[in-house]
């Protein structure tokens, strides 16, 4: 494992211990509990008390979501509507604002650490609507000086204005969807974007003064081979972007319904994701870039790489992170908020979510409150996410639990152990460099929630 081979005919050469774990269904653990165990136990009611039992003390993290695109990419797996007019993005936008204020009034001005901006295509609101909001944000908050304001860009649709618009609504890093520069792939997924056009995008906002830019690719896709991802990266390095992310395509057919236009047939196995992966990790590593948990790469000098060395690292919704807020709190339409006392999430439907917010209520939809054990079960899995090592004996003193509390789940770990997925040493629990892809896995064994034969999670690599 690291190395990624292949027979003359193309079959996967792997490892028999990690092939007999690769069309596992885990989940990405961008939470814990995850979302599908949210309930309606949760409302408006509850979140509008937890907004006003924040502590003082706690920073902000904000999360706005837009869920506007122009066009529909086939492989996509997020809350977003198709729109070419300018009326229901103006609305949307106007309820927006709305609910910043009123999260606002009752949360009170709090110190905001991070801003994060998502989609969708966030940029779609235009330069006016985006400066507006941002001003809004830093009207009703304290945004701190030095706080990172994160924007999601479709490349295909930046023009200088939207650029120049970001630069002065302070905006510090951008994440530029990428994922194949392969002209076949591109158009088996109707998401055709060449390296001319990215590249372009690139120089709008370097030229606007925005130097921290992020690339995002997918493997797994239909038709991708080791050859064209590689590929891919050689194109994408020209860019010079601090960070990737690397994701696998999930093909959930049964839940994204327009993935069903993807030819499943075309679709790479399980073992030739694993190479896809492998392939492109190895030639970021060779590049330059620092392994950032399970599917992040940044430059050594990046505030994400200089996270992990220091054992800041964390994972949220939005990947890996070096976010030191508190709290996070969403606004839009579907936006997951999380605190000290629990986990909300917005209406997802576009029409109930603004009428809610119109009629002056707060549109929270669902959510769960944390209990002790969610809790410490949170942070046994962060900590393996993010730092593919987790003290577990140590945790569970900080938490208050007994020392034999996780007996059953150690004892869940060994098969694990024997297959080298994991090495535990006193309690300590450590997946090996080679065995990355499959941290998921082991985090798996401390979810308390996980029904493996729900089928509704990614397969594990």
């Amino acid at each position: 494992m690291g190395q990624y081979a292949s027979t003359k005919d193309g079959t996967a050469m792997t490892d028999t211990a990690i092939v007999k774990y690769l069309n596992e269904r885990i989940p990405r653990y961008t939470s814990y509990p995850t979302a599908p165990h949210f309930s309606t136990a949760v409302g408006p009611a509850t979140y509008r008390e937890w907004l006003k039992g924040l502590p003082k003390a706690d920073r902000l993290s904000l999360y706005l979501h837009v869920p506007f695109c122009r066009t529909l990419c086939w492989y996509c797996g997020c809350n977003t509507s198709i729109t070419r007019h300018r009326a229901p993005i103006e609305r949307y936008v106007d309820s927006l604002k709305q609910e910043i204020v009123r999260v606002a009034d009752l949360a009170g001005s709090r110190r905001v650490a991070h801003i994060h901006w998502g989609g969708g295509t966030p940029t779609i609101i235009g330069p006016e609507l985006f400066r507006s909001a941002m001003d809004l944000l830093r009207d009703q908050f304290d945004v701190e000086p030095g706080a990172e304001i994160a924007v999601e860009v479709d490349p295909r649709r930046l023009d200088s204005a939207m650029a120049a618009a970001l630069a002065v609504s302070g905006v510090t890093r951008t994440s530029l969807g990428v994922q194949s520069f392969d002209p076949t792939v591109q158009k088996a997924v109707a998401r055709v974007q060449s390296l001319a056009v990215t590249r372009r995008c690139v120089e709008l906002l370097r030229d606007a003064g925005i130097q921290a830019i992020n690339l995002d690719l997918l493997y797994g896709l239909p038709h991708e081979t080791v050859g064209s991802c590689l590929a891919t990266v050689e194109a994408a390095l020209t860019l010079n972007p601090a960070r990737f992310s690397v994701f696998g395509y999930a093909h959930v057919p049964s839940m994204m319904k327009h993935q069903r236009v993807i030819d499943a047939a075309a679709l790479p196995d399980a073992d030739q994701r694993l190479l896809q992966e492998q392939a492109i990790g190895d030639a970021l590593v060779r590049a330059g870039y620092m392994r950032i948990g399970l599917d992040h790469y940044a430059r050594p000098a990046d505030s994400l790489a200089q996270a992990r060395l220091d054992g800041r690292l964390r994972r949220n919704f939005q990947g890996y992170t070096d976010d030191p807020a508190d709290v996070l709190i969403g606004f839009g339409a579907s936006s997951i908020g999380l605190s000290r006392y629990g986990y909300v999430q917005n209406i997802t439907n576009l029409k109930e979510w603004r009428e809610r917010i119109d009629g002056g209520e707060l549109a929270t939809a669902r959510g769960l409150a944390l209990t002790p054990d969610d809790g410490l079960r949170g942070e046994i899995i962060e900590r393996l996410m993010c730092d593919l090592r987790v003290d577990v004996p140590n945790v569970l003193r900080r938490h208050g639990f007994t020392p034999n509390y996780f007996d059953a789940e150690m004892a869940a770990l060994r098969p694990l152990a024997a297959d080298g997925l994991v090495r535990i040493e006193r309690g300590v629990v450590t997946v090996p460099e080679a065995m990355r892809n499959l941290v998921r896995r082991v985090a798996s064994v401390f979810d308390a929630y996980l029904d493996p034969a729900a089928g509704r999670h990614a397969v594990a690599v």
